[in-house]
């Protein structure tokens, strides 16, 4: 049986009910698909997920990865790479694939919800299979000669891996030692140690570009003087595509990791036993810049990741309430005659499924929502309309560290306290699949930058530089809906209160921010509330979604739903339950960070 149920029926719900995907399908760049097609293509992956590709879950976890040291080769399970030839041989690759090389044009809301059910049931799939989406980057950014090498990535399957961090300088990306020395062929020599490398490499495919992050000779400090090299496992004819000799870049470690053990996270030198040849891409020292676009896409991933697996643990922590019988029902816990009743009956364990159903499906309308954005931006920019691209642009960028950062860190401390608590004792033993999930979602709060660092970036890069612009707008589109009435007033009311608390703790923070250029200790109580803050805007997002599914579930109702009044009436009251036992939270918040000062800052570290 199958540890993964895809939950298809929500998925649907998000992008056409709440979203209104239909609207994007069959028109302009999207004119090869519609509605139809696009549930086809979801109702396969369904399939594919539940059976082929959750068959090796488990065994992937239980043998992982292993490391011939000698070679530097990795090896994976065999059940592993048969769930993975046939994501391959479905020839899903394609979604990611440059449409110029093969791929297929497709919104990125349906490509994310898509996405999403590969992630539940066995997420180092796609991210083995990020190759293809690595290739995008080479073929828009690279040279003439590059754009040949995106196409032997396509056409012959290779892998691709992402190399910023370095043993010493860990998330301070601009802190590596990584070096890269011009040649007179116009090639690079890259010398230096990698560490924390995600599918630094695999048996199942040929080759693998690696995309590497250093400082060329002669570069300044910082992020500034990196640039972006693509460097080959294999040396390789340009014209053909056909593998030559060993390049210098080898796989010296895997890391002896909590979990998501089938992946393998990797130690990489670079240049110790021959030359690490490497190729700037595009002829341009513009690493950082370059690098993001692929770093965008992982953080898309990373928190749609996590988002798949909590899902996935309410999925599971709801089928075994709903069959494990134990106690009696608490109205008559006194009577010892009484029959035992399913777990699903006590009301502690009715508030965790509620809390679990709340959030999953709030986050998954987070993450398709984000990537509706996504498709405008495409339209737009096909329809040459320069100032909705604009504004798209800088929403989407507000959204991805909250769909990173939020939906990493509630799915995980959801996953622990909620999904695994379910199952009471037997949630702790590998007779179930949450203490995997347990594991294997506890990296995603700590790649692509931490929950810290999410934070940071959304409060300084995303608000501050933006000088708020992009947030004020999302929070007028808030701020109407809970002001139109209607179904749901007293709830919308209190969605109302919590956006202004919301802007309340924002402008505390902006305040800060201003004083701290006159005492730049000021700053410290900035870094001490940006976690809260990033909470605080996700808390208030997917209330906004869940009330808007909950308008449209009474309309349902209201028209007659037949068998789908429990699916509508669970709408209805998840975006209830939410509002009453999560927004109070804010009020909270916003008192914490008003009177949070930089004290803590002042203790001497013995006294920790």
């Amino acid at each position: 049986m199958s540890h993964y149920n895809a939950n298809l029926r929500d998925i649907e719900f998000c992008l056409f009910d709440l979203l209104g995907r239909e609207k994007v399908l069959g028109k302009s760049i999207y004119s090869d698909l519609d509605r139809d097609t696009a549930m086809g293509m979801l109702e396969e992956m369904k399939r594919l997920c539940e059976n082929d590709l959750a068959a090796s879950f488990v065994e992937g976890d239980r043998i992982g990865a292993e490391l011939d040291k000698a070679t530097g080769n990795v090896t994976l399970p065999e059940s592993f790479k048969k769930s993975y030839k046939a994501y391959v041989d479905g020839e899903w690759w394609r979604l990611d694939a440059p449409v110029d090389l093969g791929g297929m044009k497709i919104p990125a809301s349906v490509r994310w919800a898509i996405a999403e059910m590969v992630l539940g049931s066995n997420p180092a799939i796609h991210i083995y299979a990020s190759g293809y989406a690595f290739a995008q980057v080479a073929h828009v950014l690279g040279t003439d000669v590059q754009k040949k090498m995106a196409k032997h990535m396509v056409e012959r399957h290779w892998g691709a891996t992402m190399q910023l961090t370095e043993p010493d300088a860990g998330s301070d990306v601009g802190a590596g030692r990584t070096k890269a020395v011009e040649q007179p062929d116009g090639t690079w020599h890259i010398t230096g140690n990698k560490r924390y490398i995600t599918s630094g490499d695999a048996d199942f495919y040929e080759n693998v570009m690696h995309f590497v992050l250093a400082r060329r000779e002669g570069g300044g400090p910082g992020t500034k003087g990196l640039s972006l090299f693509l460097i080959p496992k294999f040396i390789f004819d340009f014209e053909t595509g056909d593998l030559g000799k060993r390049n210098g870049v080898y796989v010296t470690g895997l890391e002896d990791k909590m979990g998501l053990n089938v992946s393998a996270t990797c130690e990489v030198n670079l240049g110790e036993k021959e030359p690490a040849v490497g190729y700037l891409l595009g002829d341009v020292h513009q690493g950082i810049a370059q690098m993001f676009k692929i770093i965008e896409f992982a953080r898309m991933m990373v928190g749609t990741k996590a988002i798949a697996t909590l899902s996935a643990g309410y999925q599971q922590a709801l089928a075994y309430a709903k069959t494990r019988v134990q106690g009696g029902d608490m109205k008559v816990m006194n009577d010892k005659a009484s029959p035992r009743v399913t777990i699903i009956k006590h009301p502690d364990v009715r508030r965790s499924l509620m809390v679990q159903k709340a959030y999953s499906e709030g986050m998954r309308a987070l993450v398709l929502y984000t990537a509706s954005i996504q498709d405008e931006i495409e339209l737009a920019r096909e329809a040459g309309d320069t100032d909705k691209l604009e504004d798209m642009e800088k929403l989407n960028d507000l959204l991805l560290p909250v769909v990173k950062g939020f939906g990493s860190e509630k799915s995980w401390t959801l996953l622990g306290t909620e999904s695994l608590q379910t199952f009471g004792g037997a949630g702790f033993t590998r007779d179930w699949p949450l203490e995997q999930y347990v594991r294997d979602a506890k990296i995603d709060t700590l790649y692509e930058g931490t929950t810290a660092i999410q934070g940071l970036d959304f409060f300084f890069r995303k608000v501050v530089k933006d000088g708020g612009r992009s947030l004020g707008l999302l929070g007028k589109e808030i701020q109407a809906f809970a002001e139109s009435g209607g179904a749901h007033a007293e709830e919308k009311q209190a969605l109302l209160k919590a956006l202004g608390d919301l802007n309340g703790i924002i402008g505390v923070l902006v305040g800060h921010a201003m004083a701290s250029q006159e005492n730049p200790a000021e700053i410290y109580k900035v870094g001490l509330s940006t976690s809260r803050a990033l909470m605080a805007v996700g808390d208030v997002i997917i209330t906004w979604l869940l009330l808007r599914q909950a308008d449209i579930a009474a309309e349902k109702l209201a028209a007659g739903a037949g068998k789908d009044a429990d699916f509508y009436t669970g709408k209805i009251a998840s975006a209830k339950f939410f509002v009453a036992t999560v927004l109070p939270h804010i009020t909270a918040d916003r008192k914490i960070v008003e009177g949070t000062d930089s004290s803590i800052m002042e203790i001497p570290e013995s006294a920790f």
